[in-house]
Parts: C-alpha cells; sequence; structure tokens
C-alpha cells in the first residue's frame, strides 16, 4: 500500500483505502489469513479477496459497522495463542452486525492500521454524506492561513515569490527544517511540473509546506477526538486534555486559551477551532513536554533531616580532566555549583608563599591557589540552591598553613560558615531547610578532650590511595595503615555537623557513632558492603551520612553508577562532572526533580525507623504497589548526524532504547526496530512495558542510537526520573552526549502508568489478573517466635486478607468492564465510555443511560437491548459493587490494621531485651528482630494500598460521572445541566490511560494534594 503520501486528511485515507492494502484475518485456533482489503468506489462497503465465499459475501455492508476498535481488544484477540506476536500498535478489529461479530485484522504498519481505522470510523459517522464532508473540509484551514502567509510574502502583489524567499518562509513556519530539505524538496516539485523558472507560487508553497511539515501520526491522534472532524473545538479539546493527558478541572476557557496560543489560522482562532497544524503547535510546546512542571521548583517537603536526602556530590571538583596528570581549574566549582552540585571537594596541600594550594596529592595534577577557590565558592555557593553546601576538606596542610585557611574561610565566607556545635539531646541532623544558605565544612576534627591548640589525627588522602594502585602497592582502604597529622584547634572547632571518621563495621557504627559523625566509602569498600549487607547498610543510611567516592584505579575521571549506591540509601555519591555519559545522565536527570536544589527526598521505605528493605532486591518490595509504566515511541523528529561519523555521510539510521534504572529487580531496557536513512521524522510506533517495583528510585533514559554494522553511534538522549513523567501524548526534548540540549531534536511518545493489578496490559492474554481467592496472594506475617509479640500480629491476619479482597475485587472487576468496552486496559473508565458511546446510543438516542443521582451511578437499559450490551451492564454492575463494597468498608479495614501496628510498635524499643528473656540469641535473635521489621512494613503498607485504592476508587466515580454527562449518556434531569448537550458520538482510543498513583504506591505521597491529583498527574 503507497503511504509515501503524507496522510493529514480523511480524504488521503479513503483514498487509500480505495487502493486497498494487504492485511492479516486472524481467526481462532491461531489460524492467520493473508487477504487485500479494499473499500469499493462508491464507499458503501468493504470488500477482501482471495476469499471462499461468494464474492457478494466477502464482503461487509459499512452500514453495518458498529464500531471500529483500536488494538487487540476483542475476545478472538485475547484467547488467541498468538496474542503475544501481534502488534498492539498494527491490530484493530472491525464490530458488525445484528450479533456484533468481529472481524480482527492486523496491519503490515501502525501507520496502515491508523489509515484503515480512521476512514472507516469517518464512514461510519457521515455515511452517504461523506464525500461532501469530505470536499467542504479537506485542509480549508491550512489553506487559508497559507494563502494568507503567502499575500504577506507577495508584498508586490504578482502572484508569486522568490525562491529564497519561499524556502525562508517554510524555514520560518517550521524552524527544524534545513535549508538543503526545503530547497531540495521545490526543486523536486519544479522538475516534475517540467517548470523552468525558479519562482514559487502560492500553490508551490502550500503543497511544499504539506510535504514536509505534515505528521501524520498527530493528525490520526487528532481524528481521535475530533468526533471525525478535521479539527478540534474546544469540547474536543477538552476531552483530549481530561482523558489523556491527565489534566484536572479542564474548562472551555481553558481550552480556548490553548487555541488562541496555538492556531495559526484567523478562521480557527475565531471559532475556537485548533487545527492540525495548531495542534502540532501545542503538542511540540513545552507544555506538553514530558517532564511535569510541578518538578521544576522545589516540591518535596525540605523539613526532614539532611540524612534522609540524597545530595548531589561532586568529586575532585577542581580537576577539568583526568585524575592524575589533568589540569586543575577554578572553572570546575562554577559548573559544579551551576549546576546544583551541593557536596564539592577541596584537597589543600602547603604551597610556596605561605599559601595554601588544592590538588591531588601524590599525582602530577596542576595546582589552584586555595584563596581563589573560596572566592569562587562564596560567589557561587548559592547561585542554583538555596539549600546547605558540605564542604569536603580534605587537609594536609602544616599548622602555619591551616591558620591561613581559617583566615581565608572566616574573612571570605564569614557567616555562611555554620560553626554551631550540634545538639547532643538530639537524634537526627537539621533539615535542609533549617540550614539555608550555610556552608558546613566536612573535615577532621580533634577529641573533645583536646585541651592543646592543636592535636594529633588520622590523615584522610585519597590521592594516597590513587598512587598506591598505580603503582601496584596495597591500597585496601581498611588494611593500609592510617597516616597521622597535627590538626589547628581553631580548624577543628569550625567543623560542626560533617565530622569525618572512619568507618569499621555497622555493629559499631549503630552502638557508637554520632549523628554529627560522617564517614567515606571507597567505591570498591562500598560496593562489598552493598552486596554483603544491603539491609544493614540501609539501615545504617537511615541516620548517618555516607559519601562514597570513585575507585582510586579510574584515573581517566570515568564514573562509577551512583544507582548502586543510592538503592542502600548513600546520600553523598560523589560524580566526576567533567566526564560525561550514561552515569553523568543519571545523575543530572535524578536531581532536576526537586528544581535541581540538590536534594532529593529517599524513598519513605529507606527513612522510617522501622521498615524493612533490601537494596539487592529482586522481586517486589514489601508494603510498595508495582506500577506497570507503559511507553510508546511513537516518532522521532530532526535527529542530528552523530559526531565524528563521516563514512555515511547525511544518512541515518536510528533506533531507540528506552532503559530503566532502579533496584536491580527494575532495571531493564527495550529497543525500537530501526528506520533507514531518516533521521528527519522516522516513525517507530511500538510500544513497550516496564513493571516498576520502587517507583521513587526508577529513572527512565531514552537513548537514540544509529545502526551501524562498525559501531552504533550515539545520537541523543534524555533522562527522567519515574516520578517525574506527565502522562498522555508528550514529546521528549533530546540531549546531546555532554548534556546540552539540541534544537529541535526529540522523541514523540505516549506514556501511561497503571496499577499492577488494576489495570496494566494483562499477561498472556489477560488471564493472569483474574486470578481466583484461592490463588490469590495475600500478605504474610512472620513468626518471631516471642509469644506475647506473635499473638498481636495473629490479631490482624483477617484483616490482611479482607484488605487485598476488597482492594483486588474491584481491580478484577475494572479489567473486566475495560474487556468488554473494547479498549486496552490501560485505557482510564473516561475512555472507556468514550469507546462505548457508539454502541449505547442509536441514531443519537441513548438505549442505556447512568443515573447520576446517587452517589453510585447506575446504569438503565431503555427497553430491550442485545446481549453484547447486557454483559457490559452486568460487569459495570459488578464494577460498582466492588467500588462500594471497599469505600464503604476499607476505612474499617485499614483502622484495625493501623491498631494492630501501633500495639505492635510499643514492643520496639525493648524488642532485644524481650527476645534475650524468651532465651532467642545469636541467629535466632537477629531473625525474629528482621521478621518484626517484615511485619511492622507490611502492616503498614497494606494500610497505605488500602488508602490509596479509596482514593482511585473515588477518582473512577468522579470519571464516570464526568464521562456520562460528557458523552450524552446520562440520564435526564441527573448530571450537571449546563455540560449534559449531547456530544457527537467519539470512537474508542488506543492505549490512553489515566495516571494515577495506583493502590498504596507510597512513593507518590508528596503528589497527593488533592483527590483528583492523586490519581491523575496533573499538568499546570
Amino acid at each position: 500500500m503507497p503511504t509515501e503520501k503524507k496522510i493529514s486528511s480523511a480524504s488521503d485515507c479513503i483514498n487509500s483505502m480505495i487502493e486497498g492494502s494487504e492485511l492479516k484475518k486472524i481467526r481462532s485456533n491461531s489460524r492467520v489469513y493473508h487477504r487485500y482489503f479494499l473499500l469499493d468506489a462508491d464507499m458503501q462497503s468493504l470488500r477482501w479477496d482471495p476469499s471462499k465465499k461468494e464474492s457478494d459475501k466477502a464482503k461487509i455492508d459499512i452500514t453495518s459497522i458498529k464500531e471500529v476498535r483500536t488494538g487487540r481488544n476483542t475476545e478472538m484477540f485475547r484467547t488467541n495463542a498468538i496474542y503475544d506476536h501481534i502488534s498492539e500498535d498494527c491490530a484493530f478489529s472491525i464490530i458488525y452486525g445484528e450479533n456484533y461479530e468481529s472481524l480482527d485484522l492486523v496491519a503490515n504498519s501502525a501507520d496502515v492500521a491508523n489509515i484503515w481505522v480512521t476512514g472507516l470510523r469517518y464512514l461510519i459517522s457521515y455515511g452517504k454524506h461523506t464525500l461532501d464532508m469530505i470536499v467542504s473540509s479537506h485542509n480549508n484551514m491550512r489553506a487559508s492561513w497559507l494563502s494568507s502567509v503567502f499575500a504577506t510574502a507577495d508584498t508586490k502583489d504578482v502572484g508569486y515569490i522568490s525562491f529564497s524567499r519561499a524556502v525562508q518562509l517554510i524555514k520560518s513556519l517550521n524552524s527544524g527544517l534545513k535549508n538543503t530539505k526545503i530547497e531540495l524538496k521545490f526543486k523536486e516539485l519544479h522538475k516534475a511540473k517540467g517548470k523552468t523558472g525558479t519562482d514559487v507560487i502560492k500553490e508551490e508553497l502550500i503543497e511544499v509546506y504539506h510535504e514536509l511539515c505534515t505528521r501524520p501520526e498527530i493528525y490520526f491522534l487528532l481524528v481521535q477526538f475530533s468526533s471525525n472532524k478535521e479539527f478540534l473545538d474546544t469540547k474536543d479539546l477538552m476531552m483530549f486534555l481530561e482523558a489523556e493527558q491527565g489534566m484536572p478541572h479542564v474548562t472551555e476557557q481553558v481550552s480556548m486559551n490553548i487555541i488562541q496560543k496555538y492556531e495559526p489560522s484567523k478562521e480557527g482562532q475565531e471559532k475556537g477551532w485548533l487545527s492540525l497544524d495548531g495542534f502540532t503547535k501545542y503538542l511540540i510546546s513545552p507544555e506538553c513536554h514530558i517532564f511535569d512542571p510541578e518538578h521544576k521548583k522545589v516540591c518535596q517537603d525540605m523539613t526532614q533531616p539532611v540524612s534522609h536526602y540524597y545530595i548531589n556530590a561532586s568529586h575532585n571538583t577542581y580537576l577539568i580532566e583526568d585524575q592524575f596528570r589533568g589540569p586543575s581549574d577554578i572553572t570546575g566549582y562554577i559548573r559544579a555549583l551551576k549546576m546544583g552540585c551541593r557536596s564539592i571537594e577541596v584537597d589543600a596541600w602547603d604551597g610556596p608563599d605561605n599559601e595554601p594550594i588544592i590538588y591531588t596529592g601524590h599525582t602530577m595534577t596542576s595546582q589552584i591557589v586555595f584563596h581563589r577557590v573560596i572566592d569562587v565558592i562564596n560567589k557561587y555557593a548559592f547561585v542554583a540552591s538555596e539549600y546547605p553546601l558540605i564542604l569536603c576538606l580534605e587537609n594536609h596542610c602544616s599548622v602555619k598553613q591551616q591558620k591561613v585557611m581559617i583566615q581565608h574561610m572566616k574573612k571570605t565566607l564569614g557567616d555562611k560558615l555554620y560553626t554551631e556545635p550540634p545538639t547532643v539531646e538530639d537524634s537526627y541532623l537539621p533539615s535542609p531547610e533549617v540550614l539555608k544558605y550555610k556552608i558546613l565544612l566536612k573535615a577532621k576534627k580533634l577529641p573533645e578532650n583536646c585541651t592543646g591548640l592543636e592535636g594529633d589525627i588520622t590523615d584522610e588522602d585519597e590521592g594516597a590511595e590513587m598512587s598506591q594502585k598505580t603503582t601496584g602497592e596495597n591500597a585496601d582502604q581498611q588494611n593500609v595503615a592510617p597516616k597521622r597529622f597535627l590538626l589547628c584547634k581553631e580548624l577543628s572547632d569550625m567543623v560542626s555537623l560533617c565530622k569525618s571518621v572512619l568507618f569499621k563495621d555497622f555493629t559499631e557504627s549503630l552502638q557508637n557513632q554520632k549523628f554529627w559523625e560522617f564517614c567515606s566509602f571507597n567505591e570498591v569498600i562500598a560496593s562489598r558492603l552493598a552486596n554483603e549487607y544491603p539491609k544493614d547498610f540501609v539501615n545504617y543510611n537511615k541516620r548517618f551520612l555516607a559519601r562514597i567516592y570513585p575507585n582510586p584505579m579510574r584515573i581517566d575521571s570515568s564514573n562509577m553508577n551512583p544507582q548502586d549506591f543510592w538503592k542502600c540509601g548513600c546520600q553523598v555519591v560523589a560524580m566526576n562532572y567533567q566526564t560525561p555519559g550514561l552515569m553523568m545522565d543519571l545523575n543530572i536527570g535524578w536531581f532536576r526533580q526537586n528544581g535541581n536544589c540538590g536534594y532529593v527526598l529517599r524513598p519513605a521505605i529507606m527513612r522510617e525507623e522501622v521498615s524493612y528493605f533490601s537494596a539487592n532486591t529482586k522481586d517486589s518490595v514489601p508494603g510498595v504497589s508495582p506500577q506497570l509504566l507503559h511507553i510508546k515511541i511513537i516518532s522521532g523528529q530532526n535527529f542530528p548526524k552523530p559526531k565524528g561519523s563521516g563514512s555515511k555521510g547525511d544518512v541515518v539510521d536510528p533506533y531507540v532504547y528506552v532503559e530503566i534504572h532502579g533496584i536491580p529487580a527494575d532495571c531493564a531496557e527495550q529497543r525500537t526496530k530501526t528506520v533507514n536513512q531518516n533521521g528527519e521524522n522516522p516513525i517507530f510506533d511500538e510500544s513497550f512495558e516496564f513493571q516498576i517495583n520502587l517507583p521513587e528510585l526508577a529513572m527512565v533514559r531514552f537513548v537514540v542510537l544509529d545502526d551501524d554494522y562498525i559501531g552504533d553511534e550515539f545520537i541523543a538522549q534524555y533522562t527522567i526520573p519515574f516520578e517525574c513523567l506527565q502522562p498522555g501524548y508528550r514529546h521528549v526534548p533530546l540531549q546531546s552526549l555532554t548534556g546540552e540540549v539540541l534544537p529541535f531534536a526529540s522523541l514523540f511518545v505516549h506514556v501511561a502508568i497503571t496499577n499492577r493489578r488494576g489495570g496494566g496490559k494483562p499477561h498472556k492474554r489477560g488471564l493472569s489478573v483474574r486470578k481466583a481467592k484461592k490463588s490469590r496472594e495475600y500478605a504474610s506475617m512472620r513468626t518471631i517466635l516471642i509469644k506475647s509479640i506473635d499473638e498481636v500480629f495473629k490479631t490482624v491476619v483477617q484483616q490482611l486478607r479482607e484488605a487485598t479482597d476488597l482492594r483486588e475485587n474491584m481491580q478484577i472487576a475494572i479489567v473486566s468492564f475495560k474487556e468488554l468496552c473494547g479498549v486496552s486496559p490501560v485505557s482510564n473508565l473516561i475512555q472507556c465510555f468514550m469507546a462505548l458511546s457508539t454502541l449505547l446510543n442509536s441514531d443519537n438516542i441513548p438505549i442505556v443511560v447512568l443515573n447520576l443521582k446517587d452517589d453510585y451511578p447506575s446504569m438503565e437499559p431503555q427497553g430491550m437491548i442485545p446481549d453484547v450490551l447486557k454483559k457490559v451492564v452486568t460487569a459495570y454492575e459488578v464494577m460498582i459493587q466492588t467500588t462500594k463494597a471497599l469505600l464503604e468498608n476499607g476505612d474499617g479495614v485499614s483502622e484495625k490494621i493501623m491498631q494492630c501496628q501501633r500495639t505492635a510498635m510499643e514492643f520496639h524499643e525493648n524488642l532485644h531485651n524481650i527476645g534475650v528473656k524468651e532465651g532467642l540469641k545469636g541467629r535466632k535473635l537477629h531473625k525474629a528482630v528482621e521478621s518484626f521489621t517484615w511485619n511492622i512494613t507490611i502492616l503498614k503498607g497494606q494500610a497505605d494500598l488500602l488508602k490509596h485504592a479509596k482514593i482511585e476508587a473515588l477518582d473512577n466515580l468522579k470519571q464516570i460521572h464526568y464521562a456520562a454527562v460528557s458523552c450524552g449518556l446520562n440520564k435526564p434531569g441527573t448530571g450537571n445541566a449546563e455540560s449534559s448537550k449531547t456530544r457527537r458520538s467519539l470512537e474508542a482510543i488506543p492505549e490512553k490511560e489515566n495516571v494515577d498513583i495506583g493502590a498504596g504506591d507510597r512513593a507518590a505521597e508528596f503528589h497527593q494534594n488533592t483527590t483528583t491529583e492523586k490519581s491523575i498527574k496533573a499538568t499546570k
């Protein structure tokens, strides 16, 4: 089927259907038939060939079609053994006849499927008036707009403009196009017409614009919401924003403001219509970027102890190249501080003329004068963030030059230096909020009993470690005898909340370490601790700060993976800012999520005093609801040629990797197919699904590569925390290897997030989510072997089962209802009713209505209805009943669970002693403490899951109400009278989704300001 022509109208779709295309016809028992389908020239019937049927039977009358359904969303698809081998984006079904039979088809590409779905829906809507509608609406708004643009450029009113002016004009309308591409297109057009001159007339300008600037994937999206018009009116746009983009509280005025801002044609602005060009302009605007603008400012609780945050940190900040011979420069500090870094390093040594210098000792790196660095720190410390800056001072100076350092710091930094001694009665460090605009000195400190002006202490020397490693000496952090040096008491007294101490082991630290004492770990040692003692490392970091610095063998300034240590709760992972690549992408992307202020609140399960979490978990996290992330890579725009690639000229063969970074259970990657020789507007149309077990620690990275037989080359990337994803259709602004935004380069994607059980694409033809109660997984309590405590936990076993049943009964009912609505499980309930509206209306008269009078809307048939609709009504009633059961019983069950948790926590402080009295010791005692922590985590988690399921249930009821009114399905006299005017029926929409925090995702605690915003991430 020819698809070279850019599809931008129903006329294009119908012409393609009349030419016909090969489609796969799916039947039961995995049978697949290749057939050639085409639309009759009179547009009255759909035919296919070859067929064993007589020619007059191998057809479907357009008038008999009830619905055109996208994706694998019929019983034939779901129960077919080849379900997993069929692309969701290429599949569609035609529901026809009085018995609602389905013709299930698979196209060779998503583009072809979209053409058939769009064309058939247009034919269903307009019937015999289709031709009239096509003639009257074909690209009118675009033509009138471009005509006015041409008229403005044709200053002499001669009917043509110069070649260079035409190129400039197209470029001004689409800045991402290259001049050479525009020039070539005009030359091709003139050559095809046999034209000798170079002047450009209006029709030629319109034709070239159409060929170069039309994005068919956006046209197919527009017609899904436009009631089969060639534009979106204010109500259409409202539905798109609410149902697809997750924007709450949308009004017609909001829609009108968007139209006024982005619609280029005067006609569209006056009538409140958004054309394809206006819609495209809106979708590529920052308003539709993938990054949630709420996270561009500080949006997390900043009043918790500093140890509860990840802190953006730099390693050997003064170095701008490698670690052994590279230059030192103050620009390293300027760059890091401007990027929001909140922990920087100063490696101070004695210098000439009694002026301390900064460089890496025992190496050949160049040197900077200490006072210049302090001046720069003073100037840039709080340019990017107002929150505290940790100055890691590795002091190797004599007492004499230490006093010079003191003078420079006191004179230059003054009151910014935080020197107040810690309050011994406290258990945790102060909060970032309390420490705003303060610089905390991290360094060695003299013992409290030192009374002299100086004292002897152990040295910290990371440079010596590197020197020993590179010369082959044994430099194991725990085996090298530490050197000693004299420390000036005045410098010691300047260290308050970040006293550098050596780490021995977790037992020693948990018993004796003070909350203001700060350990640094070599990457190798930290990795060993993370692998051997993952739970202990997490518990250690609940109270104490841990700084991880790179392996001294990284003399090339390469970076470790920060996620390896964030998963253990390590707060300060020092990165070599001068080295771009995956690891710095993760670091930069991670700290964007809280206004780039350099502090990110760690997951709740890593902060709570009693919680069970292992950094190396390869399964779901106790008490945290896994989320399903659905990402569809639709298209790319304006990919640059990889730097340094000369062998292929300007040719780019792009493909996209989607990577998930997080705890081991979440790490995954998927890739699209390669699109050959198209870096300007490649169409991928591929969907992926990832299970995210700890959303608060997950990141998504999009990487665009050039497929080359010699070695695939990097084109662009974008890294974003899971918590910052916006749902719906979004553009991803791509960045270069060094982090700069690439002008006009982007990916167009669709993002949906669903609860693991409540929605999400069901595995194995939808059967896995339909678990019988007998096989249902219930949260279990562990036995502690302390009778009094075990009795407490036994009292809540029944409530835990009830909590699971309440949640899962509702979720399974929702999945069943979605299946019968013929939509993807990713869809939300608004989209369910949009799909149903064609079936529930007969000649614009609803045959089933929703009575919105009561809290729980009921579905009322208006007379006899077909069996297929009876099943829908039954499934809806089950969904409402399970929702009602959860809302009416959930609070009581949750309170009993929390009461058990409160009672059990009364044993917490004396748990060790109680265990000893019960005769537990050694491994059994350790196991009892671990089991107690597990049970408390389960209780908290199950209560949270129930609480968030209630939020989801309330939001579902709101969606039902909104959808019923918007689609004209509400019973007269119920619902909002103002907005209940019957709306033209809307068709089923593929892969759309209401993004909610899911039942019990504790990771979303900072996005729960309003009921709607809890379940639909808002676009402000």
